[in-house]
């Protein structure tokens, strides 16, 4: 390969690097536009909280039901145009959303979003992986730090608007264009053509990757042992979305109700577990490449366990606060390598791996809430959120799935140029 061709693909890798974080950026921010002004949306279509409840989960549910279709739309048109095409339709679903006059357009518009949000997820973590692949290490973490900045971002666009007095219609207009031509724009450095099965080497130390010791053969249809491990990634995944989920939901309760912190403090419970997710996902990348997927999971779900552990066993406000920061920088990491390894899996067509985890992780979003509820309910809110220190235990066990060392991550290097589309 001549200098010129050298340069002239990282170039293209660079470029290509910087669209797909724009996308997982956009992808952060559009929905957390929408999330902020829920309470004037019920208040507008005249619901009380059960039935406001229910037609919020109309997102997740619409992300569940649609979320198998994503591997062949990604086949079908690949995975930029499918990513951006989504991202204009989950703006556009929650524009519907935000502007409904009754229930059943609010839930239709949630449920149509979530639908298009899980075809964005997919479509960007396959080109994500393309890119990855490409870069020759791991840079998969780093996407997932720029989706939290885009959720905070979104977050902090929706405050100031509700502060400005901006109608909700206008608000998730100006942001929906926005973030529109964010991703349109990011299509033009993507890298173009269809999704293609990598060469891997086989390495019989490495869990999922290569040739398997059950003889799979790409192209033959998934052996037992992919299966097992796909179970093994949804785990791993879910447990990576439960505990954020469990932030969400129960991170402030906790701290106002049982705890009696003040209700400005008690916001910066989640606050902590999104930053510390932030910072793990930041460094991440470094982590992996040096000691491999399966030691960080290890080692974080040992800090999650641990860390919130020690802070329901002895409950203070700093140290409620803190665990939660150490269970967002323990699960850090976990969705992606379980994407990232799911992508890899031998005896699937390509893009399904990926596609199945992520479907199924969102059963995280779904069930979280109601068991710690549940829990709850029959004991103490304290007892309820123990499914955090046990959700890292599991990881330490589950963790045999990843990669054990640092990646010897394939390579491709061709001649394809940015996408002109």
């Amino acid at each position: 390969m001549s200098v010129d061709t050298r340069v002239r693909d990282t170039r293209i890798d660079r470029r290509a690097r910087i669209a797909g974080a724009a996308l997982f950026l956009t992808n952060g921010a559009l929905f957390a536009n929408l999330v902020p002004r829920f309470p004037e949306i019920k208040v507008a279509i005249g619901i009380d909280n059960a039935v406001y409840g229910l037609a919020v989960a109309a997102f997740p549910a619409g992300a569940f039901l649609a979320g198998l279709a994503a591997a062949a739309l990604v086949r079908g048109f690949g995975s930029a145009n499918v990513a951006v095409v989504g991202t204009v339709l989950t703006g556009l679903g929650s524009i519907a959303a935000g502007l409904a006059p009754s229930t059943a357009v609010f839930v239709a518009g949630l449920f149509f979003a979530g639908a298009m949000d899980a075809f964005t997820d997919v479509a960007m973590h396959v080109h994500g992986m393309r890119v990855q692949r490409r870069y020759g290490r791991s840079i998969i973490n780093s996407f997932h730090a720029v989706w939290s900045v885009g959720a905070i971002l979104g977050g902090s666009m929706a405050a100031g608007a509700i502060a400005l007095g901006l109608p909700v219609g206008v608000h998730l207009s100006l942001s929906t264009a926005l973030f529109a031509i964010v991703s349109v724009t990011a299509l033009w450095f993507c890298l173009p053509g269809g999704e293609e099965r990598v060469e891997r080497r086989s390495d019989s130390g490495t869990a999922g990757v290569g040739a398997t010791g059950s003889g799979a053969v790409p192209g033959s249809g998934p052996g037992a042992r992919t299966v097992f491990m796909v179970v093994a990634l949804v785990m791993i995944a879910v447990i990576g979305t439960g505990v954020e989920d469990a932030g969400n939901t129960w991170a402030a309760l906790y701290l106002s109700g049982p705890l009696g912190a003040p209700a400005a403090l008690a916001a910066a419970g989640y606050v902590a577990l999104v930053a510390g997710q932030f910072l793990g996902r930041v460094f991440g990348d470094r982590l992996v490449d040096r000691f491999g997927q399966r030691s960080v999971a290890r080692v974080g779900g040992l800090v999650a366990a641990v860390g919130m552990g020690s802070a329901l066993l002895f409950p203070t406000i700093p140290g409620t606060v803190f665990g939660f920061c150490l269970a967002g920088l323990g699960v850090a990491t976990l969705v992606p390598a379980a994407l990232n390894q799911a992508d890899e899996l031998p005896g699937l067509r390509p893009g399904t791996g990926l596609t199945v985890v992520s479907w199924l992780m969102r059963l995280g979003f779904l069930l979280c809430p109601p068991l710690v509820g549940f829990i709850a309910e029959a004991t103490e809110l304290r007892i309820g959120l123990m499914v955090v220190p046990v959700a890292g235990a599991l990881v330490i066990v589950l963790s045999g799935a990843l990669r054990p060392g640092p990646a010897a991550w394939p390579r491709r290097r061709n001649s394809e140029g940015p996408s002109r589309r």
